[in-house]
């Protein structure tokens, strides 16, 4: 019974810590992948542009949903003041001026999205100055873009700051799921 459990402990450890596939996919169905950073930064979107952000999902991806969170203000840095207008006007055009467009759009989605035409989305924020991104990526490989776009702004450079992660969705509970950093710690990789 003792190598019986040694080997048992042996599996274990080799499927937390590999990185080969069939260790990957062992993973996948207990659901011990751990959460990808697609962006956590700070950037600035200059007017009638936008920023994109590629990402990419592996063949037997399921499971999978964009997470995450963005704020949004007028980049002070990145605009002119003008002197010539009234205080009441700069409020009126920095309120109509201070949000963003955040998309979350398949490879086709993009090319289309990108030449100035309508179509579907996995996520579309609005206009907003911030906002809390959670939605569901299709199963299988693929090519996704996180858009943020500040096309319809008709002066205002703006400063996003993002934090955007794949979260691959699981039946366990959270606090086991992390068990697997704290086994790779223990181990040493």
């Amino acid at each position: 019974s003792w190598i019986l459990l040694a080997v048992l402990v042996g599996v274990m450890v080799w499927a937390v810590t590999s990185d080969s596939s069939g260790a990957q996919q062992l993973q996948g169905f207990v659901g011990l992948k751990q959460d990808r950073v697609i962006l956590d930064s700070s950037f600035s979107v200059g007017p009638h542009t936008f920023r994109y952000y590629k990402f990419a999902l592996p063949e037997g991806s399921v499971n999978v949903a964009v997470i995450g969170q963005f704020t949004c203000v007028p980049d002070s840095l990145g605009s002119s003041n003008r002197k010539d207008k009234s205080d009441k006007s700069k409020e009126t055009e920095k309120s109509n001026d201070s949000n963003i467009e955040v998309y979350v759009l398949t490879d086709s989605a993009f090319t289309i999205w990108q030449n100035g035409y309508a179509t579907s989305s996995l996520y579309e924020s609005g206009k907003v100055a911030e906002g809390t991104v959670q939605t569901e990526v299709p199963a299988g490989a693929g090519i996704y873009y996180l858009v943020f776009s500040n096309r319809a702004a008709p002066r205002t450079p703006k400063a996003v700051h993002a934090t955007m992660l794949l979260r691959y969705k699981s039946w366990l509970p959270d606090w086991f799921r992390r068990m697997k950093g704290r086994v790779m710690d223990w181990v040493g990789l």
